[in-house]
């Protein structure tokens, strides 16, 4: 017993041997496949880096010619642009020398003048007055906006207190500002509003909207002495409209040379 005992001890050391050799053997065969592995991958990342190399190498010489190309582009334009430039300034030379020497005055007569025609009069703030239209059409107030360089002063508080007297004073100059503003912004007309600023303790805060100016009067002055004082400022000839329903001032300006309009023209305008 103990014989076979033994016996089949030594088939098993022998098994065992067995297969400790076969791994022994397919480790050596693995790590030989990891060697070639190993050594095809540097092959491959050393072939990687020398075309890169190379590649960087062509693009560096690839740049270089650019930038040489750039130059040469840059300094032919150059010398092309010295060029013309030198040429023009021999031609203008040329053009000044030759105007003085043949004294040529300066040209104050277009062809189209020398042609004998009846040219048509230039409409004025009465011409339109004269037209077939109702006082409170607001045409009229769009037709002398119209004019060129008009300049519309607003009575501010004569139009507020005929639009919407209801309305505390401080809205009633924000209403009217806007609709003057977006007044300004239609017809390009001069614009400025006028506030009775007599009674006031301390100057209004307030931002003029864009293309209005605001004027308060001074103490001890009113607002319809302010208003004459801007129409008569400006020059003889230019359209000035006032829009104000107080007769006084309407005639005022009316005999200083402007064009009067009702405060209710105005409103419909605006509205």
């Amino acid at each position: 017993s103990a014989k076979r005992d033994l016996e089949s001890l030594n088939r098993k050391l022998r098994s065992a041997q067995s297969d400790v050799r076969r791994g022994e053997a397919a480790l050596r065969k693995a790590q030989g496949e990891m060697d070639a592995v190993r050594a095809e991958a540097g092959t491959r990342v050393s072939a990687a880096e020398s075309e890169s190399r190379r590649l960087k190498a062509r693009l560096g010489e690839a740049e270089a010619a650019l930038e040489a190309t750039r130059k040469a582009a840059r300094e032919g334009r150059s010398v092309e642009d010295m060029r013309v430039r030198l040429l023009l300034d021999t031609l203008l030379e040329a053009t000044q020398g030759l105007r003085r020497e043949l004294a040529l005055p300066p040209v104050s007569v277009r062809p189209a003048e020398t042609v004998d025609a009846v040219e048509p009069g230039r409409m004025t703030p009465k011409d339109i007055a004269a037209r077939a239209l109702s006082e409170h059409d607001p045409a009229i107030l769009d037709q002398l906006l119209a004019l060129p360089q008009a300049h519309l002063v607003v009575d501010g508080y004569n139009v507020t207190k005929t639009g919407y007297p209801q309305m505390p004073l401080e809205k009633q100059r924000l209403r009217l500002l806007g609709q003057l503003s977006a007044l300004a912004a239609q017809t390009g007309a001069e614009v400025t509003c006028v506030f009775d600023g007599a009674e006031l303790a301390a100057p209004v805060l307030l931002a003029p909207p864009r293309g209005v100016r605001v004027l308060f009067s001074k103490p001890g002055v009113t607002a319809d002495e302010l208003i004459r004082q801007l129409v008569r400022a400006e020059p003889p000839g230019r359209p000035v409209i006032v829009a104000s329903t107080d007769r006084e001032v309407a005639d005022g300006v009316a005999r200083a040379g402007a064009r009067p309009v009702a405060s209710a023209v105005l409103l419909k305008r605006l509205s």
